[in-house]
């Protein structure tokens, strides 16, 4: 959106973040995305450990919505037991890079550096 002026061109361009909104508004979404970050690739077990008030459930629930969204791969190995893991895409990484100031801004007013 280089150039682009809110102002002038367009009082909706925020509705451009209705949908990104919507799933990072998502309870545990932006959490596995922050994991998915830090270890690059994960499995389900990992994203448990990580997130555990976070039912089985609703935390399948979450992957399959990044995978939707395309911030999110799915890897199945044909073993017994089967194997399942998880990376960020490209676009997933770009999110989560540009989710770090937020991050950091957040544990500032967290600690009262604000």
């Amino acid at each position: 959106m280089e150039g682009f002026d809110c102002a002038t061109d367009d009082p909706r361009c925020y509705c451009l973040l209705s949908d990104v909104l919507d799933l990072l508004g998502r309870k545990y979404v932006m959490d596995v995305v922050c994991v998915v970050a830090v270890h690059g690739t994960v499995r389900f077990g990992t994203l448990e450990a990580h997130i555990p008030e976070a039912s089985t459930s609703t935390l399948s629930a979450r992957l399959d919505s990044l995978e939707d969204a395309g911030l999110l791969t799915r890897e199945q190995y044909d073993e017994i037991p089967p194997r399942v893991e998880y990376e960020l895409t490209d676009d997933g990484a770009e999110l989560a890079e540009r989710l770090q100031p937020v991050l950091e801004w957040a544990q500032e007013r967290d600690s009262g550096t604000t």
